[in-house]
């Protein structure tokens, strides 16, 4: 049977939203995921895009085109707000490649991607104009993908788009990565290395995964020159041994 639709999958509750609307619109054996893996997730997740997998009755390709890590020594930096290689040569890239080898081998295709307007003001002014319901071509939803994508007849759409964080807790139930009962109000990378500082303490003082990333990062503080932390308070928290989290963090929405 033709796969209809592909799905990017992350492991949080947007992707994984529009994945349960891909199934109920298309029927589980049209659709697809896609997990670009960096590497640097926590083994919640890994456990629950297997969980998806399962609950929904679909397969989940799983890309890596390389980790975290790298992607820093490659750049000599850490990611950050005006610079996230590691977004589009681990997640942007890779989906890139994997939808142009998939069109020539089953047709066209569309993509659903679990973007919403409320993340961050960023988004909004991103996709501004769009409706949740229309499809684009890939290049009109983000410049960094190719037209020839088009011409394949792969198209995206934003169903989500509309929804609201509460539209899809109700939405997903008790079918959420379990990261969201411990408070992270994102996952994937974790933690993600260009959000703010408190989400990151946040991970890193979370379990022995946290510490195993902040060792990481803190190994290539020699190589970038900078603290994984962004602000000095943070920095002399952890220079001084203090192991508090902040109270009431805002979470970087990227």
């Amino acid at each position: 049977m033709k796969i209809e639709c592909i799905v990017p999958i992350s492991g949080g509750k947007d992707s994984q939203a529009c994945a349960k609307l891909a199934v109920k619109h298309f029927g589980p054996d049209c659709v697809e995921g896609l997990f670009c893996d960096t590497q640097f997730e926590h083994p919640m997740t890994y456990a629950h895009i297997d969980g998806i997998s399962e609950m929904y009755g679909i397969k989940i390709h799983t890309v890596c085109a390389g980790s975290v890590e790298e992607q820093i020594k490659k750049h000599k930096r850490f990611p950050g707000g005006g610079a996230r290689f590691c977004t589009e040569q681990l997640k942007i890239w890779p989906t890139r490649d994997f939808c142009r080898d998939f069109a020539k081998s089953n047709g066209g295709f569309e993509v659903w991607y679990g973007m919403r307007l409320d993340e961050s003001h960023e988004r909004a002014k991103r996709y501004a104009g769009r409706v949740g319901e229309d499809v684009y071509a890939p290049h009109e939803i983000n410049k960094k993908y190719p037209k020839y994508l088009a011409k394949a007849g792969v198209s995206f759409r934003l169903p989500i788009l509309e929804w609201h964080v509460a539209d899809v807790m109700d939405f997903l139930g008790s079918e959420v990565n379990p990261l969201y009962s411990f408070g992270f109000g994102r996952v994937g990378c974790f933690p993600c290395l260009a959000a703010g500082d408190a989400h990151k303490e946040k991970a890193f003082r979370f379990d022995e995964t946290g510490e195993r990333h902040l060792a990481m990062a803190r190994s290539l503080e020699g190589l970038t020159g900078h603290s994984v932390y962004t602000s000095k308070r943070c920095q002399l928290r952890y220079d001084s041994g203090q192991i508090d989290c902040f109270e009431g963090c805002a979470i970087c929405a990227i």
